[in-house]
């Protein structure tokens, strides 16, 4: 197993230095703090617009429920968003939600579910002084009973007219702008650890380069 620094300094040599100032421009802005899960989203267009969101507010970390419906991207709207996220999709059935779940709170965070009608904390005043997993449900019934069940806390964006609700796309990306916001007003800290840092630089080394498969292969052949 060839160590993570050396391969990311031997890819590197193959992208601009434009690129690699953009790739450091983008990590010193990312977090992890806050998460983002879908459950059962079925519009593409929609799956898409919440990708790209994640990716211009910052949020790297995206986890799809697929136990009813498909998740697929409208590359038009996506913008290639999905190649610089961390998606982790959950489609093994009915055990999808809870797998989701339960591996977002082994890694620390509070599950907290956007829906209308539960005793809420509003955008602006959840807490998110630990780390939190912002789950959106499905187009026209939200949140799912089950995913209901495994929240920690309920948030909903405040309405001042007669429509009850946003359109998905839209409230998952008025929610991460306010939660970026906060993390970045708040004492809380939010930033990347060096670990994810160079997680991410080779995940993207990797989606920049072509056939990298064939370059790093090279690598570990001069390697040994």
């Amino acid at each position: 197993m060839h160590q993570k620094p050396e391969l990311i300094t031997y890819l590197s040599a193959f992208v601009t230095e434009a690129r690699l100032k953009r790739f450091e421009e983008v990590l010193v802005n990312r977090t992890r703090h806050i998460a983002i899960g879908l459950e059962n989203i079925y519009q593409a267009h929609n799956a898409s617009a919440v990708l790209r969101s994640s990716d211009c507010f910052g949020i790297q970390d995206v986890h799809i429920i697929e136990n009813q419906n498909k998740y697929s991207f409208n590359p038009d709207v996506s913008l290639g968003s999905e190649k610089w996220l961390t998606l982790s999709r959950y489609n093994n059935g009915e055990q999808s939600l809870g797998t989701c779940i339960n591996t977002l709170k082994a890694k620390g965070y509070k599950i907290a579910v956007t829906s209308l009608h539960k005793d809420s904390y509003t955008i602006e005043n959840v807490p998110i002084t630990t780390k939190t997993a912002l789950f959106f449900g499905t187009e026209m019934r939200g949140a799912t009973p089950e995913l209901e069940s495994k929240a920690d806390m309920f948030v909903k964006i405040p309405m001042l007219g007669f429509t009850e609700s946003f359109n998905i796309s839209v409230a998952a990306a008025l929610s991460m702008y306010e939660l970026s916001s906060r993390l970045r007003k708040e004492n809380i800290n939010w930033q990347l650890s060096d670990a994810d840092k160079d997680e991410l630089r080779l995940q993207w080394l990797r989606n920049t380069i072509p056939k990298v498969e064939l370059i790093e292969k090279d690598f570990i052949g001069k390697s040994v």
